[in-house]
């Protein structure tokens, strides 16, 4: 943060505008009126609001091992302290970083702090002598609470006069009209002092319930206009989370102006979108009934001047549930401060921030080490990754299982020989579709995955849709398995060519019974039409993780390349399914034998059915997500 404008009051209540330079916490740049540079030596006014921004502050500004200027607490105080630097202090010296925030703390002891509230949005200072017994009273904070508490103001000469009702709605329009709304968008802090000195045993001193009468009958001295950049990135964030139907809501201390200013610059609002219906202030959610803040928070997209009981009563709206007339939704809550705590406990997932408060952080179920809204989105995106890899890993473990018990019980039910071994099955399961299955969670997010709306917090991992493909794929897996064994031991040239009817009788087969290509019953504990069975499996399953990579984009739009990883995996199950085959002790552990190229060619022929049929189940999930049948 950094102060880009002062304003201060010139005789004939004229207003005086100061451009100040510099928007890093480097102490350096120019204060200037009309081009001109100006110091706190040239107007009383700004000496005396230099005093007050050093002072009436409770953090600081300092130089790393790098000479990089940093802040050490607050934001704002810290963009004061580097104020008070750039305008000096009359009759400060010049030695050290920070020579007028040193002056004014060798001068001014610090006798006592009534701290900011949320309620008179102001906290001051009591500073004197060491060992006097009263001091001033220094006081900075929102505008318009300010000067509603001020009866006098200081002018450019020194001099004070009356602050009148009028000339104090001219100044709060003036500052929404130039420095909250427009281009600028500023943070505005008025500063102010008590002339009259206040005694240090004062008990209103000690309880804040009286901190808003001490802070009474002020003299205005001058206005701070701080600029709090947003990030570039964020509006390119804030379009993410449109596309992915998160709604972001605003919720802030700041004026509504300036408030609604950003919030267009960081696109919550369009440039020219109205913003009834959707701006809230804290005064507009206390007159409302329970009714209208469930109305409001279905809508709403900024509170602005809101207390921190009413983020957590937000919060808790948002989450109410349907049944109760709620919206349903849920909440992630971002905050950094102890005010903050009560909305991140409460929300479905509070985002503390990394430089906030240890109250806020052990509130939160997440910290965010780099205090930037775009890793939360990235966050959401790299979720639903995870989410959708892990339905591709169950889709595609699920449907190869089926597959594997629909061969097992339809070559029993069909009365058949044993299509596969048991030791074969073994082998798929653990070695051949691990490899497959391992290498889906490094599956890229989906193209679109941030356009698809949010998944309801029930929603079922695996609905009566999924359960339909999973059973389809997983039937074909094992029908087609149970055919390579058929076609082998009935079609294939090179086979027996029994009828089914013989083969359904091969445990009466005759001995000596001769088949059509002079096999006889000994054919029944052959290897090769096992192999082809175990062989058709695997490479459809592995035609299947192909498949896995999207739930519902084409092959042709997604294809299995953009995982490498994957490509490796199937191409490893494949090699150890060779090396199997070629292996001579595997004839006598596995049970198979080596398969001619015309048995190859008839394999993946069985196989690739597989992806055309996901392909048609992925159009009608397309179609039943988006009305489309586009890949």
């Amino acid at each position: 943060m950094s102060v880009q404008r002062v304003l201060l009051v010139d005789k004939e209540n004229k207003l005086v505008e100061i451009e100040v330079e510099g928007i890093t916490y480097e102490p350096k740049g120019r204060a200037l009126r009309k081009g001109q540079p100006v110091t706190s030596a040239d107007v009383n006014s700004l000496n005396e609001l230099s005093k007050v921004a050093s002072l009436c502050n409770q953090a600081g500004i300092s130089k790393n091992e790098a000479g990089v200027w940093e802040r050490i607490g607050e934001s704002t105080e810290a963009a004061l302290k580097v104020l008070a630097e750039k305008i000096g202090a009359a009759g400060m010296g010049s030695e050290g970083d920070t020579p007028a925030n040193d002056y004014w703390a060798a001068h001014h002891h610090r006798l006592a702090v009534l701290e900011f509230n949320r309620e008179r949005k102001s906290m001051s200072v009591l500073v004197g002598n060491k060992g006097d017994d009263k001091g001033t009273l220094l006081v900075k904070g929102a505008t318009e609470m300010v000067l509603q508490r001020c009866s006098k103001m200081r002018l450019a000469d020194g001099s004070t006069v009356a602050l009148t009702n009028d000339f104090r709605k001219e100044l709060i329009k003036f500052v929404e009209d130039n420095y909250a709304s427009g281009k600028l968008a500023l943070r505005c802090l008025a500063h102010a002092v008590l002339d009259k000195k206040l005694a240090v045993n004062d008990p209103r001193l000690g309880d804040p319930k009286k901190f808003e009468e001490v802070e009474s009958d002020l003299t205005f001295v001058g206005l701070t206009g701080i600029l709090d950049p947003p990030r570039e990135e964020v509006k390119g964030a804030i379009v993410d989370c449109k596309k992915a139907g998160i709604r972001v809501v605003v919720i802030t201390g700041d004026n509504p102006k300036t408030a609604e200013t950003i919030c267009r610059m960081i696109g919550v609002f369009d440039k020219d979108e109205s913003i009834e219906g959707k701006s809230y202030t804290g005064k507009d959610w206390l007159g409302m009934s329970m009714t209208e803040k469930r109305a409001a928070v279905r809508s709403a997209r900024l509170f602005s001047r809101t207390e921190p009981i009413h983020k957590k009563e937000i919060v808790d709206l948002l989450q109410e549930p349907e049944e109760e007339g709620g919206p349903g939704e849920t909440a992630a809550m971002t905050g950094d401060g102890v005010n903050d705590a009560p909305a991140l406990k409460a929300a479905s997932i509070g985002v503390a921030m990394g430089s906030g408060t240890s109250v806020a952080q052990g509130a939160a179920k997440m910290v965010l080490a780099d205090d930037n809204f775009i890793t939360i989105v990235r966050a959401v995106e790299e979720g639903r990754a995870i989410y959708s890899n892990t339905k591709a890993f169950i889709r595609y473990l699920i449907s190869s299982n089926i597959g594997e018990v629909v061969c097992v019980f339809l070559s029993v039910l069909l009365g058949l020989p044993e299509v596969l071994s048991p030791v074969a099955l073994l082998w798929v399961n653990l070695v051949t579709d691990g490899l497959p299955a391992t290498a889906l969670s490094f599956n890229p997010a989906e193209p679109g995955i941030m356009e698809k709306p949010p998944r309801r917090r029930n929603e079922q991992l695996v609905d009566a849709w999924m359960l339909a493909r999973y059973l389809v794929t997983g039937a074909y897996v094992g029908v087609a398995t149970v055919w390579g064994y058929i076609w082998w031991m009935c079609s294939n040239p090179a086979g027996p060519l029994m009828t089914f009817k013989q083969l359904r009788n091969n445990m009466a087969c005759p001995t000596g019974t001769k088949f059509a290509n002079g096999f006889d019953c000994n054919v029944f504990n052959d290897k090769r039409p096992g192999t082809l069975a175990l062989s058709v499996l695997v490479t459809i399953e592995m035609f299947n993780a192909l498949n896995a990579i999207t739930e519902t984009k084409s092959l042709l739009s997604l294809g299995p390349w953009n995982n490498p990883w994957l490509m490796l995996a199937v191409a490893g199950a494949f090699a150890q399914h060779y090396i199997v085959l070629s292996w001579p002790a595997a004839e006598i552990i596995f049970h198979v034998k080596r398969l001619t190229q015309s048995e190859w060619n008839y394999i993946f022929k069985l196989s690739f059915p597989i992806i055309i049929l996901e392909e048609i189940m992925k159009a009608v999930s397309r179609w039943r997500e988006t009305g489309s049948w586009a890949f």
